[in-house]
């Protein structure tokens, strides 16, 4: 089986969601900020009249907050019927990669990105995380964002 992924940069590390996930990409957008909600919310944007979460994936995975600009694109990623916008560096390519290459991460590893990854996988010469986003998006206080 092959992984159509979406390729992306979030703090200079290369990652990929399913594209079946993927509903649109969005040019950046200022977002509305939230009270008491976890620090890798960014805010919320109106996406065609409904409230979207957004977060900030690279405070989400454990790194500094993102400074978001007008190059910054949004991920608008849909799992289980929740939708969430995804701020990202940048986007790069839509590749495909086959099921078997996709190795574990190091359980071992301390870095608390490994928690929110399907696995990675050899591409080219570079390695894409690939993210899980059904582990990505679970968490109880994001349902206040909702």
């Amino acid at each position: 089986m092959t992984y159509e992924l979406i390729t992306f940069q979030v703090s200079g590390q290369l990652f990929g969601i399913d594209i079946m996930a993927v509903r649109e990409i969005r040019a950046w957008s200022p977002v509305t900020r939230l009270p008491h909600v976890p620090k890798y919310v960014a805010g919320v944007v109106n996406l065609r009249g409904a409230v979207l979460p957004v977060l900030d994936l690279s405070v989400r995975l454990g790194w500094d907050a993102m400074e978001a600009t007008p190059r910054n694109p949004i991920i608008v990623a849909e799992h289980e019927g929740q939708s969430r916008g995804l701020i990202v560096h940048g986007v790069n390519d839509i590749v495909s990669i086959d099921e078997d290459t996709i190795q574990q991460p190091d359980a071992a590893a301390q870095d608390g990105i490994s928690h929110f990854l399907k696995g990675v996988a050899p591409m080219e010469e570079d390695m894409v995380m690939v993210l899980d986003l059904q582990k990505l998006m679970m968490d109880e206080e994001m349902d206040i964002a909702a």
